[in-house]
């Protein structure tokens, strides 16, 4: 039996490649897409993006450059909503992610997906704890 980190690094890395391939097809990255997704909860500028998402923050920077991507693409407004473009897009790319994630938990019960969270959750706190 293979360890956890194995398993855990093995995910990941799948996780990565399947979401990067359903998000080709729009010429989006993951990071694009988490970014949309804030401004369609509500952030409006830069400063509130880079907040909402401060652990993803930290490696890169700021999430600035996505946004000015975005609306270079005409799906920002200037005060940082959503054009009529972006919640469509939104709307298209929401819809992808769901059945993308729906995929990387098929057959798993409720049951099971809840303590495979736990668990992880409690190794993480265990390290934390150190």
């Amino acid at each position: 039996m293979k360890p956890l980190g194995w398993w855990l690094r093995h995910l990941h890395e799948l996780l990565e490649s399947s979401m990067a391939g359903t998000l080709d097809a729009q010429s989006l990255t993951r990071r694009h897409w988490q970014v949309l997704n804030t401004i369609a909860l509500g952030a409006r500028t830069p400063e509130e993006v880079d907040a909402a998402m401060a652990p993803f923050v930290t490696g890169e920077g700021s999430m600035a450059p996505k946004v000015a991507d975005l609306r270079a693409r005409g799906w920002l407004t200037e005060d940082g909503t959503l054009t009529a473009d972006g919640r469509e897009a939104h709307a298209r790319v929401e819809e992808q992610i769901k059945q993308f994630r729906a995929k990387a938990v098929e057959g798993i019960s409720d049951e099971d997906y809840r303590t495979t969270i736990r668990t992880l959750a409690r190794c993480a706190a265990n390290l934390e704890a150190a």
